[in-house]
């Protein structure tokens, strides 16, 4: 892992002075530090995956949509089971992905 991209993930997270940093910058930040620490940024990982599968700008990428939500799955599965985030993150990326192979009929 590139030592200067994790520095600079850290000083956008530290900077953002958010709970959560979401949207693309949130994407790049948890991916680049999830490797680094992940029982740290995992669940973060998983519940900006699964947002971001929501976003307008996927709503016309099926394909996309699922991908982002098998990488939530695989992340928050990947967890600890004695992660306190787990079961709440991997729980709610299976819903979205149950959601999504389910399609809008199934609403």
């Amino acid at each position: 892992m590139d030592q200067d991209m994790v520095m600079r993930a850290r000083v956008m997270l530290l900077s953002a002075n958010v709970r959560v940093v979401r949207g693309g910058e949130g994407l790049w930040i948890y991916r680049t530090l999830t490797p680094v620490e992940p029982e740290v940024y995992g669940s973060k990982l998983a519940y900006v995956l699964v947002k971001a599968s929501a976003s307008p700008s996927v709503r016309d990428l099926p394909e996309r949509r699922m991908a982002l939500l098998e990488e939530a799955v695989a992340v928050a599965a990947a967890l600890s089971p004695a992660n306190p985030y787990r079961d709440k993150v991997l729980g709610m990326a299976l819903a979205a992905r149950r959601a999504e192979l389910e399609g809008p009929s199934a609403s």
